[in-house]
């Protein structure tokens, strides 16, 4: 007797949404075109975020009604932008948005409070660039990142141009985006090519989820590359020869509160490969992600729980098999630090590069510190290559010696210190944007945390850590977007007001920290943490920061009930 066929499982709305629509195109143009209405459908909302576009609203006035607005966002390999495309990001955020950028955690820009109204001017002028929005968000590749720190050699410059050449290979094809956002006009899906449109890499129905993939170069892990769903860390030899990499793969910071099937997860180190095989290797990866995650849960769709369901022996077996070749086993590195390079430093050409510390990620003019204006002369007038940092962080390379004292005066003008930027709490700090922009927030994260580091900084100063570094990251929400669950101390909004509290990270970002406390007010935060940094300082090896001091001691007594 023959067995019956086991029932499919029934697929996500977003799934059925992509299959009917696989150009992406929807009615967003129908829409830009109708005067009669200041914001898309719910099903245009998810395309929307193909063409690397969020659809939200002002959530500080949601008691006079919804405010529709949007955040835009550029897909940026690398973070490296030419002087002419960073003043023209500037432009367009005094014109199209609320006349700031965002830093990224990927290394892009968001511009927000976009409306409607001026929503393809923007992008268009953005493609005018020589820049795109597509792709950098969606169930697709989001941007590929790179070491931002200008190369001291060429194994710096090889890097990024394979990081260059895998987000083109994993680049959406969609003739949508073109004839939407340029022509300024609904894609004709009259047209054979149109109609039958399918991705080549994508198929019809694109990634289950997001898929993220990250470039790194030994010692410094500047980008945390464990977080991502696919990274690559090079391995050069003594003379600085890049001999090729060590995949990785796996890697996600997203998870949902109550949901014990969501987690926060460090990627596993696969094997090795030649660089002429990165590419190959990029789009495989991608396409297991593509076959074999959930299209049902979306909250389980993510690469890393193929990982953590199959094992990372299978997903070698299975990308071997697809590949045709096998990788050798992984070569030996080390990380040892994470984070940017602020001040003055020379790069190996005999130029200079000028790191610049910008708190939560935010580029603004505000009363005593105008980093937007400032930016915008330095860079119009020296012509600096812009590189955005995975910590919010901006550097202007390629600089003569000869500007270093105009460049310092000119920031010095505008209330931008450029020797000793921020406290060294601030700096190893980062935030999401949450807050009242993000319709995912649960509590405040980018307006909240500046406050909360001076309250912390004040508590280390009473336990004589007053000049301690200790990574601090914080999101609104679970989705991890400023990978909090990689830093010594995580702070994870939980409702307004209250946070959980995560430990145990380390310097490099190659641990992941666990949860201290699950619900812990505002108001209590401090009277949390003053025993645990009053037992550090006085516990403490020498040199040992408060991460691995965590995980020493801490980690090795019985964990407290979450409470």
């Amino acid at each position: 007797m023959t067995a019956p066929a086991a029932t499919p499982a029934k697929v996500s709305a977003n799934e059925s949404l992509k299959a009917g629509s696989p150009t992406l195109s929807g009615t967003i143009a129908q829409t830009l075109a109708d005067p009669n209405t200041d914001h898309f459908s719910d099903d245009d909302n998810q395309f929307l975020k193909f063409h690397g576009i969020y659809q939200q609203d002002d959530r500080d006035l949601r008691k006079t009604g919804k405010k529709y607005i949007l955040m835009v966002r550029l897909r940026l390999p690398g973070g490296v932008m030419t002087p002419a495309q960073y003043l023209a990001c500037d432009d367009l955020a005094t014109r199209y948005a609320n006349n700031t950028l965002r830093v990224t955690s990927r290394q892009g820009f968001q511009f927000h409070g976009v409306v409607k109204g001026g929503l393809q001017a923007l992008v268009k002028s953005i493609n005018d660039a020589l820049l795109t929005t597509l792709a950098a968000c969606g169930d697709n590749n989001r941007n590929v990142m790179a070491p931002p720190t200008p190369p001291t050699n060429d194994l710096g410059q090889l890097v990024h141009k394979h990081a260059r050449e895998v987000a083109a290979a994993v680049s959406p094809r969609t003739p949508a985006y073109h004839s939407i956002w340029i022509d300024g006009v609904a894609l004709n899906l009259d047209e054979p090519a149109n109609r039958d449109f399918v991705d080549p890499l994508y198929g019809k129905t694109y990634l289950p989820r997001k898929f993220k993939i990250g470039f790194a170069i030994p010692p410094l892990n500047d980008m945390d590359i464990f977080t991502n769903c696919c990274g690559f860390i090079a391995i050069a030899d003594a003379g600085g020869k890049l001999l090729g990499y060590n995949l990785t793969a796996g890697g996600g910071m997203g998870r949902s509160h109550g949901n014990e099937a969501t987690f926060p997860r460090v990627a596993d180190v696969i094997g090795f490969l030649p660089p002429d095989k990165v590419v190959d290797v990029a789009k495989t990866v991608l396409t297991i992600h593509r076959d074999f995650g959930s299209r049902s849960d979306r909250k389980h769709a993510r690469l890393k729980y193929v990982l953590a369901d199959r094992g990372a022996a299978w997903f070698r077996e299975e990308l071997e098999r697809r590949l045709g070749f096998r990788l050798e086993d992984a070569k030996p590195f080390e990380f040892t630090k994470q984070g940017d390079a602020f001040g003055w430093h020379r790069q190996a050409d005999g130029r200079l590069f000028l790191g610049l510390f910008v708190e939560t990620g935010r580029i603004i003019d505000k009363e005593g510190w105008r980093m937007k204006t400032a930016l915008r002369k330095v860079v119009s007038k020296y012509q600096p290559e812009v590189h955005l940092t995975p910590a919010n962080n901006v550097l202007l390379t390629n600089i003569g010696a000869e500007h270093q004292g105009a460049i310092t005066q000119l920031f010095a003008d505008h209330g931008v210190k450029i020797e000793n930027q921020g406290s060294i709490l601030r700096r190893a700090s980062m935030a999401c944007v949450a807050l009242p922009t993000c319709g995912l927030a649960l509590a405040e994260s980018e307006r909240y945390l500046p406050d909360l580091i001076t309250r912390i900084e004040a508590l280390l100063s009473e336990v004589g850590l007053g000049d301690h570094e200790i990574t601090i990251r914080m999101t609104g929400c679970p989705n991890g977007c400023a990978r909090p669950y990689m830093a010594e101390i995580g702070f994870v909004g939980k409702a307004p007001g209250r946070y959980q509290i995560w430990l145990g990270g380390n310097e490099p970002s190659t641990r992941r920290n666990r949860l201290w406390k699950d619900n812990v007010k505002d108001p209590d935060i401090i009277t949390e943490l003053r025993p645990l940094f009053t037992r550090y300082a006085q516990e403490r090896t020498s040199g040992e920061r408060f991460g691995d001091w965590v995980a020493r001691v801490v980690w090795s007594e019985a964990m407290p009930a979450a409470s």
